[in-house]
């Protein structure tokens, strides 16, 4: 049996104050830190849309941060995308990723990128979707400051 999924039309709109981070805080991972979303919203190459579905609540965003290098040029580095779970598979995180994508050639970008956990299935399909695609294996090495 095959289900339709609903698609919602959902609004897109780049965040541009601490007011709209906090209110989107329940998207984000921990309580938004009003000190922390004004450096982002002030910082040069930072990025963040939120996606807004019947009516002002904020049910996803997308955050990107343009990197530059001396050989490479610039490219943009797809930091967070979430979509409240009401709203998913409704084509609201696909629409937040063509935003960023779209931000990312205009400001001459040569690619987008993100890493994803190889087991985070519901990412991996969401990034497929929208165009992305594997570049092989890749392994995360962090240095913990705090």
């Amino acid at each position: 049996m095959s289900h339709d999924r609903e698609t919602h039309h959902s609004d897109i709109r780049r965040a541009r104050t601490v007011d709209e981070l906090v209110a989107a805080g329940p998207l984000f991972d921990s309580p938004t830190r009003p000190d922390a979303a004004r450096e982002f919203l002030e910082a040069p190459g930072h990025h963040l849309f939120l996606a807004y579905a019947d009516g002002e609540e904020p049910v996803g965003f997308i955050s990107g941060v343009e990197t530059i290098h001396p050989d490479k040029g610039r490219e943009m580095f797809l930091y967070e995308l979430e979509v409240a779970e009401p709203y998913r598979r409704r084509g609201i995180g696909r629409a937040l990723i063509g935003e960023l994508v779209g931000v990312a050639r205009e400001r001459g970008c040569y690619d987008v990128w993100v890493g994803v956990d190889v087991d985070n299935v519901v990412a991996l399909s969401t990034y497929r979707a929208a165009g992305g695609v594997e570049d092989g294996a890749c392994t995360v090495i962090t240095w913990p400051l705090g």
